[in-house]
């Protein structure tokens, strides 16, 4: 028997984009099931001609941790997922290319949240501009071999599981998982 999505009978918001819905079950049952509509993310693997991976890191308040990322964020309203993606690597980290690749997108908690996240690679990227950061950004940029950022995933440095997402999805593009 198909699998049938749950009938939503009532939707209340608590807050702009974080949703309660009572839902009717396939089953027949009941529950009310917490849904946040958060915007569409894109993230990058970005490497230099020298094959260095661009690597941030900054503080999230979630985690109470200082966690290393790819560069990348929330896609504004009416803004492509590219557009957003090339717009966060030069915000947060001040390079720039024209070689940028979807690899792959998935959605990051299916269970509550309504986004996707796109995962993008990107080749012979040089730094050009000046980061600008938004009010709750204070990022670090770093340069990291391919390799070493494998390592460092392996080792449980690279902890961000969206991150880690991304980076299986730029592998896999670069022919680099058996």
């Amino acid at each position: 028997m198909p699998l049938k999505p749950w009938k939503i009978l009532e939707s209340n918001y608590v807050r702009p984009r974080y949703r309660f819905d009572k839902v009717e079950l396939p089953n027949g049952k009941f529950l009310e099931a917490t849904a946040l509509e958060f915007r569409t993310w894109a993230c990058v693997l970005a490497l230099t001609k020298e094959q260095q991976v661009v690597l941030v890191r900054q503080f999230r308040h979630g985690a109470q941790d200082v966690c290393w990322e790819f560069p990348g964020g929330v896609v504004e309203d009416g803004e492509s997922p590219l557009a957003g993606v090339r717009r966060e690597l030069s915000e947060e980290t001040g390079y720039t290319t024209s070689k940028l690749i979807e690899v792959g997108k998935f959605y990051p908690n299916p269970a509550l949240q309504t986004n996707l996240m796109y995962a993008y690679l990107a080749y012979d990227v040089e730094k050009t501009a000046i980061q600008q950061f938004d009010d709750a950004e204070d990022i670090e940029v770093h340069l990291v071999a391919l390799d070493e950022l494998i390592a460092m995933t392996k080792r449980g440095e690279f902890l961000h599981g969206l991150q880690v997402a991304v980076l299986f999805h730029a592998l896999a593009y670069m022919n680099r998982i058996q």
